[in-house]
């Protein structure tokens, strides 16, 4: 088995990897926080269809201490979802996703995972990564730069290309973007990526880190947009939400090329700490 990188610290999070078959609880190196994933079951989680037109609970396992998401049937999504609900947290999640596969970790989600504040993990083209999605919220996107993919003859990504935002409508400002730079220092092509989420505030402020850069923030409180309403919004989502990962459908809106066939994406040392 090869080793990676240790846990080392900046900006206040956890950045590094951990032993791809570690269990759960090995990953709790900071105090105060607990798992949500026992590294060897779905205990704690629902599988969830992303629509009633099509309702599959999509392909969930564990394998090694690692979730794994994939299609099922191939073309149709599905989310898995935290039993628990949850106020102000710090999350912690690791993720590794074949290209190309749209996915992402929603916060303050509904029971079915459908309506929710998805940090985006769209690891395709075009797609954004670490920043903002109003899932069933006005469909807001908030994010600087969104990327394509160089392969080598494996057809495995070697690095990412930056490239303007292709979503032309319900663009909203972030509070802070880091330099684009800065995101492909930190993001590490076709490993382990380390992700930390601050959600604080009744319409959170969320806060993204990748492998230990600070990405983004985002005020849900002060979005203006035509359709977007934060009495309405709070009203959809409550004061405590759920934690779900998804597995979207493909869209032929987009040329198909939201998730490969046989693609999946896994997580990996999933954990969380409330704050008061």
């Amino acid at each position: 088995m090869t080793r990676e990188p240790c846990i080392r610290r900046r900006d206040f999070c956890v950045g590094g990897l951990l032993l791809a078959g570690a269990t759960a609880a090995s990953a709790q190196q900071e105090k105060g926080f607990r798992p949500l994933f026992d590294g060897t079951s779905l205990a704690g989680w629902k599988r969830q269809p992303r629509s009633l037109a099509r309702p599959s609970l999509g392909k969930w396992t564990v394998e090694n201490g690692v979730i794994i998401g994939g299609q099922d049937p191939v073309g149709v999504g599905s989310y898995l979802v935290t039993e628990e609900a949850f106020t102000d947290f710090e999350l912690q999640i690791e993720a590794r996703p074949d290209w190309p596969v749209d996915t992402g970790i929603l916060v303050r989600t509904v029971p079915q995972g459908n309506v929710g504040i998805q940090i985006l993990l769209d690891h395709r083209p075009h797609g954004g990564i670490g920043s903002f999605y109003g899932n069933g919220l006005a469909g807001f996107h908030a994010y600087e730069y969104s990327f394509n993919a160089e392969k080598d003859k494996d057809g495995q990504v070697v690095r990412l290309i930056p490239e303007k935002p292709s979503e032309p409508t319900a663009r909203v400002p972030l509070d802070f973007a880091a330099p684009v730079e800065v995101f492909l220092k930190a993001w590490k092509p076709g490993g382990w990526n380390h992700f930390r989420i601050r959600s604080v505030g009744a319409l959170p402020y969320l806060t993204t880190w990748i492998n230990g850069e600070k990405i983004s923030e985002l005020d849900t409180a002060k979005i203006k947009l035509p359709n977007y309403d934060p009495k309405a919004v709070l009203e959809k989502i409550g004061r405590a939400g759920h934690i779900a990962v998804e597995v979207h459908d493909n869209d032929a809106r987009m040329g198909n090329d939201r998730w490969a066939p046989g693609a999946v994406c896994r997580w990996r040392n999933i954990s969380i700490k409330t704050l008061s």
